[in-house]
């Protein structure tokens, strides 16, 4: 057990972090997690719900008629800088371009095709640079100079939401940008707002808020909206202790404690503060052009419409449920709609329960947060994405799995692998309010046996560092979740500089 000094001990208190909870983390970061148990992957016909398109229309219909009654929120993680976006720029300029990197080579032979060209050759011309002359005379490793570094575009330090990703004629816009304009495509709410949140690094909050004062009026005036937008950040509490390569403690200079983020999972507690009836949850970097953008906002209206009449089915039963004089019948029937409609499966030990038990028993598989999630047929190498996975008990559910939970020596597990046939894009709507219209406690649904160990170097210290289960993985764990294939279409991500490049991120006048 570490010995906590006094200062330690503050410093926990300061970020509301129990000694418990700390024990916990120390554990966790000694004896890491296990790898899940995987059953079957998910695929169409056993987990996955491919939609008609008869179906799509009545689901969009479905939704359109109570969007004026409920209050929308669309939730976009937008936390860090680009830093991983611009890996090959900074590998090829710290190698001073003598190593060709193709990916970074593209980009610097293309810059014409990028929306931040032109802001690019206004940097370079207050430096009596021209692109074209560079370009000419071989010196790349300028042109990325001053996309990386403060004296340009300060790409590399900058959140990936400011990046400027696609141009209409002589407009360019941000990622964070095309989110405002796709939520006021399918995310207006009853009272006329499109709510939008974004969860940020504190570092660039002044940035966000700049942008905000810059854009917001003309875009209001241009969609025909009101936006409210917020800011959140992960929470002090959820921040994470390291150890060293010798099982220590990692420290700062001064003695105190190093803490670190502690990851995507974190975020749980940011989705837990909103109050709304549908929560849309999209990737910042998940966005595409106008002419490209129709099929996006068919099958989010359509996943919401899907939400809200299984969210009608559940609620319904969960009444039924209340009545401790419902009939065999109507037991059934609830029986059936949860297998059938919400992939819970039902134990041997189920049928030996009295009639109560199993009244208790519904009245807590189905009282639970709702989620809707788009998954993308698998055009690549096989990974993480939707599966069944074994609990404790041997009982099987829908899960998300990442890739690293995933135990590929076993030869069972890598079997299942090779069988998954979709993958998971973030396309998400969720229902976090129960059938009396109160909010559920979020932290109640989190499988606290899952997360990420891995290793980091900072400060010139090798560590071993945690991260907690992702949002959309072992947070959401105990949740209801429902999985459908939506097309490839609708995920246009953002992961290189690169990406850009794609034909769906250009063209877009």
């Amino acid at each position: 057990m570490y010995k906590l000094t006094q200062k330690d001990k503050e410093q926990l208190a300061q970020r509301g972090i129990t000694e418990g909870q700390f024990a916990t983390q120390v554990d966790n970061l000694e004896k890491g997690f296990p790898f899940v148990k995987l059953a079957a992957a998910a695929a169409v016909g056993n987990g996955i719900i491919a939609i008609s398109e008869q179906g799509m229309q009545s689901y969009i219909d479905l939704y359109e008629s109570r969007q004026d009654t409920l209050k929308t929120v669309k939730f976009v993680p937008a936390s860090g800088a680009a830093s991983r976006m611009f890996k090959d720029m900074v590998d090829y300029y710290l190698q001073e371009g003598k190593s060709g990197i193709p990916g970074a080579l593209q980009c610097l032979q293309n810059l014409r095709k990028f929306a931040f060209y032109d802001k690019l050759a206004s940097k370079l011309r207050k430096y009596d640079y021209r692109i074209g002359e560079l370009e000419a005379e071989g010196k790349y490793v300028v042109l990325d100079d001053f996309i990386l570094h403060d004296q340009g575009l300060n790409y590399q330090k900058q959140p990936k939401a400011m990046i400027l990703f696609h141009q209409y004629g002589t407009e360019s816009r941000t990622a964070f940008e095309e989110h405002l304009v796709e939520g006021a495509s399918y995310a207006r709410s009853g009272d006329g707002q499109v709510h939008l949140h974004f969860t940020i690094s504190p570092e660039h909050r002044p940035l966000f808020e700049h942008k905000i004062h810059a854009v917001l009026g003309q875009y209001e005036e241009r969609l025909g909206v009101k936006f409210n937008i917020e800011f959140s950040e992960q929470k002090p509490k959820t921040d994470m202790v390291a150890l060293n390569k010798d099982g220590e403690l990692v420290r700062n200079e001064d003695g105190s404690l190093l803490f670190r983020p502690g990851g995507h999972g974190s975020l749980i507690e940011n989705l837990n503060e909103i109050d709304a009836d549908l929560i849309f949850i999209k990737n910042i970097d998940n966005v595409t052009v106008d002419r490209l953008r129709e099929t996006t906002v068919r099958y989010k209206k359509a996943l919401a419409g899907y939400l809200l009449e299984l969210q009608q089915e559940v609620f319904k039963h969960l009444n039924m449920l209340e009545s401790l004089s419902i009939s065999t019948t109507n037991l059934a029937i609830i029986e059936g709609f949860a297998v059938q409609r919400l992939g819970i499966k039902i134990g041997m030990d189920y049928y030996s329960q009295t009639f109560r038990e199993k009244i208790l028993f519904w009245q807590q598989k189905l009282n639970r947060p709702i989620r809707v999630c788009g998954m993308v047929r698998n055009e690549g190498e096989p990974g993480g994405g939707p599966y069944w996975v074994l609990d404790s008990r041997n009982q099987a559910s829908l899960q998300v799995v990442e890739a690293s939970q995933i135990n590929i020596n076993d030869e069972y597990q890598k079997k299942i692998v090779a069988q998954s046939t979709h993958f998971n894009p973030v396309d998400l709507v969720c229902s976090t309010k129960n059938y009396k219209g109160g909010k559920f406690n979020l932290r109640n649904y989190i499988d606290h046996k899952t997360g990420f160990i891995s290793s980091k170097k900072q400060n010139g210290i090798e560590m071993r560092i945690q991260e907690r289960p992702g949002l959309w993985n072992g947070a959401m764990a105990d949740w209801n979740t429902i999985f459908v294939e939506v097309p490839v279409e609708t995920f246009t991500p953002v992961k290189m500089l690169s990406d850009l490049l794609r034909k769906e991120h250009q063209g877009a006048e």
